[in-house]
């Protein structure tokens, strides 16, 4: 849906999430450049995930929120942030993401002017790593999945590590992804679950920075692609591509009948 250029819209509220396990020295970076933000965000949630370290001390001392969720996992982590988000459009970082001064300003700027916006996402670039291995996971690891996990899916899939969304659609599916499960990717997985009329916008120009350590073993890596292929073949075959098409069309029909 497009917006009315000669229409005002009342301003919105922006939450950001950003779950974290034993990852101190990431988290204050992440959260230093939230504090630069040309656009401050309204709420900055932290959701400690059963850390030993000094994580939670540290969001606690740059003044944000703090939760916690017990269960140690991704999806469990991140659903309990979003439970307890109030803003009007829920922005995501991992406590590795160190968003550019203009990120919230960015995700304002699409969600005002585009009040039908579902959910906004973009890539990330790699630091912490030399030059080639920046190209190849920016190409062949982030570029890689949007393109195929896009061909699987029928429509570009959310990246956790920066994307927002507005709060009706984390409502709407907050009972339907597998937020309990602690070895799937939640972002493929809320992928999966969106329907058409919760597009994915995916602008190449928002942006943030990503650690490299993915790539700093063959084994982390390894785990990072077996949870992806659990995440696609869970409930094989209601999540195969042809279902998952099936299913979209469906839902498109019954909205333009209660239309």
């Amino acid at each position: 849906m497009r917006s009315d250029p000669g229409r005002s819209h009342p301003p919105i509220t922006l939450s950001v999430v950003i779950p974290v396990y034993n990852d101190a020295d990431f988290l204050r970076t992440c959260l230093r450049a939230l504090s630069q933000q040309r656009r401050p965000a309204d709420e900055i949630i932290v959701v400690d995930n059963a850390s030993t370290d000094a994580s939670a001390a540290i969001a606690r001392t740059a003044g944000v929120r703090v939760i916690t969720e017990p269960l140690r996992g991704i999806w469990p982590a991140s659903a309990a942030g979003y439970d307890a988000a109030t803003g009007d459009v829920i922005a995501r970082l991992d406590s590795d993401s160190v968003p550019p001064v203009d990120w919230l300003e960015r995700i304002e700027a699409q969600f005002t002017a585009e009040p039908g916006t579902a959910v906004y996402t973009g890539p990330g670039d790699f630091y912490n790593c030399g030059p080639i291995t920046a190209w190849l996971g920016g190409h062949l690891y982030i570029g890689g999945y949007f393109r195929w996990m896009g061909l699987w899916l029928g429509h570009p899939p959310l990246f956790g590590s920066n994307f927002a969304m507005c709060r009706q659609v984390w409502a709407a599916n907050r009972d339907l992804v597998r937020r309990t499960r602690t070895d799937v990717h939640d972002d493929l997985d809320f992928s999966m679950h969106l329907g058409p009329d919760e597009p994915v916008t995916l602008d190449p120009n928002l942006r943030v920075l990503i650690s490299a350590r993915p790539f700093d073993t063959p084994r982390g890596l390894g785990r990072r692609v077996a949870w992806a292929g659990r995440t696609l073949f869970f409930d094989w075959p209601d999540y195969s591509p042809w279902r998952l098409r099936l299913r979209s069309v469906s839902r498109r029909k019954n909205l333009s009948r209660a239309l």
